[in-house]
């Protein structure tokens, strides 16, 4: 290497990063080489020198302060600040507002710009810390870009975390989902990598992890059950969220506790300059807020409120065996927020949630989550930012089967108490560090049943809750090493302690009880201690392309058990414990980034391996109703997962959205199932496809439509059938050897927007879902025909074949 070629990498680096490496004794030997060859790179050199020291020794002062949005006052994530006289230098907006930029002494003018808004420019004379706040004005032009991503036009290219996605609500609002509801969830299945659970199902698989493998927070909150109305709806109201990201691979630090992704939603903090309210009423449901400031630019509210209205329907039918069922859900989300001073602010979140349905007097399951969370963000100076968090979250589920004199109940719940304290620290330009700790008390309590008859088959049972501590500690740096390359790395160590005050087991081979052993409350019964290395790198090869890679561990110490090939509210969640170990994930990733046009369109491909440890499954012919030790039904091995994901999207213009596509496979391997053989497992889909288009046709008239394709989940289907004491005995001899029929679906939309009125405003949004009426099997029974007990009846059970939606929505 050249001095000339040294010193002009070199001028490229932050000047704190250039003085480490001038401490270095090889990077001498290198200069020592070259100095002498000719007295003019000599004087080359000496020139790069004396002006890397008058820069090494020129005053440096950090700007710092937050981004809003100027019509409401909520913090806007993701907003990028750049440098117009160096474009090299510049930084993002965190979930909180927050940015901070340390320069040398000097004149600059910065420009901060955000999908959706108006880009806004100025000019600050920089002699001391600075602090600045910037306020966003929403661009007239909103409605005819509808875009995914809510950061810079290419943040995809120049951000070296992978396996990312940040919905924008406006988008969301725009695309047709089942029943007319604007559901987040739904939307997220449409992206590569992330898979529907089943039909109307807000479940999703991301990169073939189980659906519990999915860490799903509100306001950091855990949800364990993101569904409504067995899964047709999710738990989010579009009213109350105002982002929403994924990560499906390389997910930073500060993230953990699931295999597969974080999802990481965070609620509207609340107008804290006027107030407003909206909603919307639909053809099964209806939705309600209303926000607004406490105290102008101090403090401000939120609330909102969905229930759906599906009883009120049956209760119109003269037939007993229809107006005596139950059918409903209804939620709450509610948010204040104060700003204490300059430097503090605290917020107050909370959701609620809660289904019901029932079959007359004879069957009803009710369940839901409830969560809290109390957060202070604290600014220690302008580089130094704290947040604070105090967490609450609950899922239970009660079911009840009344038979004449036998009736049985069933409870289950997971009870949650977290504190997080995490900061964010900005050295310099080049650096953005975050480290911090969190601990959480886990209480669960698997399953207690009672029955109310001595004749009753089932006895009373109540199981003791089981207790742990999970704890971790993280350290996570973004570095941009020159303009061209950029790594984000850190270390997550985890710590799970399993207490007593339950019972546990010792198992023999063949999964029999040997011994039962009892720990007094508070002792430890067994800990597992974790590291959870992040990796991520991206090298910018041109302003429109750039190459990524990442490598990701992550643990699991809570686990969902479910024999049905989607989630159900009656699952049963497990913690780890002697026996059942911490599910582990190693996933590498690689990945080619392109925009073209003017960052009107992106491209990207991605291609993933994950290698699996601990992996559960059940055991043949498992027995997971009346069972207490679930432990001696299962059985544990090894997984894989691996596949590439096209990604290829519109972001502006008349037409826009997208068009993705999966190629993948997920195999597991456990002994004592199918020989100790690979199989597929139930989420395992080799091809999916999704198809998005939204278009203006006017001011008012917004078309969208949706296309999905993907191959049918893998299933085990009977190989044939024996007899037993005049009962047919279904036979089968392979796990998940079969497939399910491919799936297909074409949905439309059209939204009219009103004329505004002073400060009302209005659309109404029409859905067709399924448009082409294709009946796609929800699940395929194998019974024996009543008439002719030699034959097998299959009965195929379709949800949906064409379902029509209206809905309207308001605000003022």
């Amino acid at each position: 290497m050249t001095p000339e070629r040294l010193a002009t990498e070199f001028v490229r680096l932050a000047p704190e990063t250039v003085g480490k490496l001038l401490t270095m004794p090889s990077l001498w030997t290198i200069i020592k080489s070259h100095v002498m060859v000719s007295g003019k790179r000599l004087l080359l050199f000496c020139g790069f020198l004396l002006t890397t020291t008058l820069a090494l020794g020129q005053a440096r002062y950090t700007l710092s302060g937050s981004v809003k949005d100027a019509q409401s006052g909520e913090v806007l994530i993701g907003a990028t600040i750049r440098v117009q006289q160096q474009p090299t230098i510049g930084t993002i907006s965190n979930e909180y507002g927050f940015y901070s930029l340390t320069l040398p002494e000097g004149t600059y003018t910065l420009q901060v710009s955000l999908v959706s808004f108006q880009p806004v420019t100025k000019t600050v004379s920089l002699t001391s810390g600075t602090h600045l706040d910037f306020s966003l004005t929403e661009s007239a032009t909103q409605l005819q870009e509808v875009s995914v991503r809510s950061q810079a036009s290419n943040e995809n290219i120049i951000n070296p975390t992978m396996g990312v996605e940040r919905l924008n609500m406006s988008s969301i609002k725009q695309i047709p989902v089942l029943l007319g509801e604007r559901d987040p969830l739904k939307v997220l299945q449409l992206l590569p990598g992330i898979k529907s659970a089943g039909e109307g199902n807000s479940g999703f698989h991301v990169r073939g992890g189980n659906s519990d493998q999915n860490l799903i927070l509100l306001d950091e909150a855990p949800v364990y059950n993101a569904s409504h109305l067995l899964g047709f709806f999710s738990t989010f109201n579009a009213d109350a969220i105002k982002d929403l990201s994924i990560y499906k691979g390389g997910m930073p630090a500060q993230y953990g506790g699931r295999l597969s992704s974080v999802l990481d939603v965070k609620m509207n903090d609340g107008n804290n300059q006027t107030f407003h309210a909206g909603g919307g009423i639909g053809l099964i449901s209806s939705r309600l807020y209303a926000e607004g400031p406490l105290k102008k630019d101090k403090s401000s509210f939120l609330i909102t409120g969905r229930r759906t209205y599906a009883d009120a329907f049956l209760k119109l039918s003269n037939d007993p065996d229809i107006n005596r069922n139950t059918l409903y859900f209804y939620d709450l989300n509610a948010k204040l927020n104060y700003t204490l001073s300059t430097k503090d602010r605290l917020f107050a979140s909370g959701y609620f949630g809660r289904d019901r349905f029932g079959l007359g007097d004879l069957f009803n399951i009710d369940w839901g989550n409830a969560t809290g969370t109390l957060r202070w963000n604290h600014l220690f100076n302008e580089k130094l930012f704290s947040n604070t968090s105090l967490i609450y979250s609950q899922y239970d589920y009660q079911v009840g089967i009344q038979n004449g004199s036998n009736d049985f109940s069933l409870t289950s719940s997971i009870r949650d108490y977290n504190l997080k304290q995490e900061f964010s620290y900005f050295p310099n330009p080049a650096h953005a560090l975050r480290f911090g700790a969190n601990v959480i008390h886990h209480t669960l309590t698997p399953r207690n049943r009672t029955a109310t008859s001595e004749s009753s088959s089932v006895n009373n049972s109540q199981e003791k809750s089981r207790y742990s501590v999970e704890s971790a500690v993280f350290i996570s740096d973004k570095w941009q090493l020159s303009p061209t390359f950029s790594v984000e790395y850190g270390l997550r160590l985890t710590s799970f302690a399993v207490l007593g005050g339950s019972d546990y087991y010792t198992l023999d081979a063949n999964k029999n009880i040997v011994d039962t052993l009892s720990y007094a409350t508070g002792q430890i019964v067994t800990h597992y201690v974790n590291p959870e290395p992040r990796l991520s790198a991206a090298y910018v090869l041109n302003d429109n392309t750039s190459i990524k890679a990442s490598y990701t561990r992550n643990v699991q110490n809570l686990h969902l058990i479910s024999n049905s090939g989607t989630s159900t509210p009656n699952d049963r969640w497990l913690q780890s414990s002697n026996i059942i170990r911490p599910e582990v994930a190693d996933q590498v990733a690689l990945g080619f980034f392109r925009n073209f046009s003017d960052n009107r369109f992106e491209f990207s491909a991605e291609a993933y391996y994950k290698a699996l440890q601990n992996q559960i499954d059940y055991k043949n012919g498992a027995d997971f109703q009346f069972t207490d030790a679930l432990e001696t039904q299962l059985l544990f091995g090894k997984g894989r997962a691996y596949g590439l994901e096209l990604l290829l999207r519109k972001k502006t213009g008349a037409l826009t959205g997208w068009i993705g596509y999966t190629l993948s496979r997920t195999e597991k391997q456990i002994e004592g199932i199918n020989n100790g053989r690979w199989y597929a497992a139930r989420q395992d889909r080799t091809h999916d496809v999704s198809v998005v288009g939204v278009y203006q046709l006017s001011k008012r008239w917004t078309l969208s439509a949706t296309f999905v394709y993907n191959t049918g989940n893998a299933v085990s289907f009977p190989t044939g059938k024996y007899r037993i004491d005049n009962a047919v005995v279904f036979n089968y001899t392979e796990r998940n050897g079969y497939r399910m029929p491919a799936y297909h679906r074409l949905d439309l939309g059209a939204t009219v927007q009103f004329a505004r009125k002073k400060n009302f405003e209005s659309d109404l949004a029409f859905g067709l879902y399924n448009a082409y009426g294709r009946a796609n099997p929800y699940a395929i029974n194998f019974e024996q025909d009543d008439d002719d007990p030699s034959k097998t009846e299959i009965q195929r059970i379709t949800l949906f074949k064409m379902v029509p939606s209206i809905t309207y929505n308001f605000r003022f």
